[in-house]
């Protein structure tokens, strides 16, 4: 199966069930009142998490998801049905963003997450709601509520525990199917890796953990080249980072060199990776010029004084198997005291602050036959919630705007009587 971790889908929670006018007609009651019933609540839209699943593949053939709507009120003051849920399973590790804000809707990385991405509409409130002493019979019903639609951004970041990284062609695919049971695809040219791979390994003490081998780094991967921008995204959710150095040097490239332009991508695109542990696999130790390119590696560290901290390095042969029983326990260790990242929501914060401040209750705009337009999504909210096919119901909805500012902003921009105002589809005449 083809390895999909980013797609744009379009969700749709359910609108509400329309609330009922009608009245009670019995035999023995001469005075029956109001007996409406309420509409039924639309259905939720929510992402599950399928531990079954490892790609977002399925979403590439279904790219709307639309919930069913509530009933609607009945006559005895009978409630319509609300609607099931639509559950829409997805792998774990998947984050859910809304395309249009960029904030995140919820990050489901546990096996038994779940979060409610569109919200159904509640359901209409039947005539009964509206009797008053000055009006015990109204004709005044709701419809239902709108459901909740966006679009959504799924990008899928690979949960694994150790993540290695380094240059294409560093023996990164080798190391994982030569410690795990994973079967990636390897050959002698660059970017024979084109998406994540994952495998178990598992230590003679007991522990295990799961290590992916992630398509390899070029420079400017952080602004988008190559394939190191796919790649970055995984690196987000591991703990540990195996960085896979080429220590042979049979391509002409400098492994320090190497190490400092890798880790520059990994800063580049988020300087919180580079305040995890950061172990460095010398590999290739089997080939003639090993030894003497490890020495001069360790001095340029060494002397490297923008380093912090100096990471600890193994020197490893993925052909030979040297050196693999150490790097793996230690990774272990190294593991066992490094907590989770927790997901960053300081974008959820300001995309909602940007929404609160940006999103007015209503907007008037002309178009060029002289129509007043009017939008906003609470305006526009209350009038699909207005049954028009009752008068009451017109005259509500028409206080309903007086109270929200509607007359008298029509009236600064310079609206006339007798001037046509639009809502949506459905047109009235201006009256000051």
């Amino acid at each position: 199966m083809a390895f999909v971790d980013q797609v744009k889908i379009n969700v749709k929670a359910g609108n509400g069930g329309n609330g009922m006018v009608a009245f009670r007609r019995e035999k023995f009651v001469p005075n029956g009142g109001p007996a409406g019933g309420d509409g039924g609540r639309g259905g939720n839209v929510v992402f599950v998490v399928d531990e079954g699943l490892r790609t977002l593949m399925d979403f590439r053939y279904q790219r709307k998801f639309k919930a069913k709507n509530g009933g609607n009120g009945a006559i005895k003051s009978m409630t319509g049905r609300g609607a099931d849920d639509l559950i829409v399973q997805v792998p774990q590790g998947t984050t859910v963003i809304n395309n249009e804000t960029g904030a995140v809707v919820g990050d489901l990385v546990a096996p038994d997450d779940s979060v409610i991405v569109a919200h159904g509409g509640r359901g209409g409130r039947g005539n009964i709601h509206f009797a008053s002493p000055k009006n015990p019979a109204p004709e005044i019903a709701e419809n239902g509520e709108p459901g909740q639609e966006m679009e959504v951004r799924l990008e899928l970041k690979v949960l694994a525990d150790v993540g290695l990284v380094g240059f294409p062609s560093v023996g990164k695919s080798t190391l994982l199917s030569t410690v795990t049971s994973a079967k990636p695809k390897i050959a002698e040219y660059h970017f024979t890796t084109l998406v994540p791979n994952l495998g178990m390994v598992r230590l003679p003490d007991g522990q295990d953990f799961v290590m992916a081998d992630l398509p390899g780094l070029i420079e400017g991967a952080a602004k988008g080249i190559g394939l190191g921008f796919q790649f970055l995204r995984h690196v987000e959710r591991t703990r540990v980072i195996l960085h896979v150095i080429d220590m042979s040097g049979v391509e002409g490239r400098d492994p320090y060199d190497d190490f400092e332009k890798i880790n520059h991508e990994l800063q580049a695109y988020d300087p919180d990776i580079l305040k995890r542990p950061q172990i460095v696999v010398a590999n290739k130790m089997d080939m003639p010029d090993a030894e003497e390119n490890l020495t001069q590696f360790k001095a340029d560290l060494d002397q490297d004084e923008l380093l912090a901290e100096k990471p600890e390095i193994f020197a490893i042969s993925t052909l030979t198997h040297q050196g693999l029983t150490p790097l793996l326990q230690r990774t272990a260790e190294v593991l066992a005291q490094t907590p989770k990242f927790p997901v960053k929501e300081a974008e959820t914060v300001k995309t909602a602050e940007y929404d609160f401040q940006q999103k007015p209750d209503f907007t008037i705009t002309r178009d060029t036959d002289g129509v007043w337009i009017l939008s906003g999504d609470k305006l526009e909210t209350l009038f699909k919630m207005t049954d028009i096919n009752h008068d009451e119901s017109l005259l509500r909805f028409a206080r309903q705007m007086r109270g929200m500012g509607v007359d008298n902003a029509l009236r600064e921009k310079g609206a006339q009587n007798g001037d046509t105002v639009q809502i949506d589809d459905f047109s009235f005449e201006y009256m000051a």
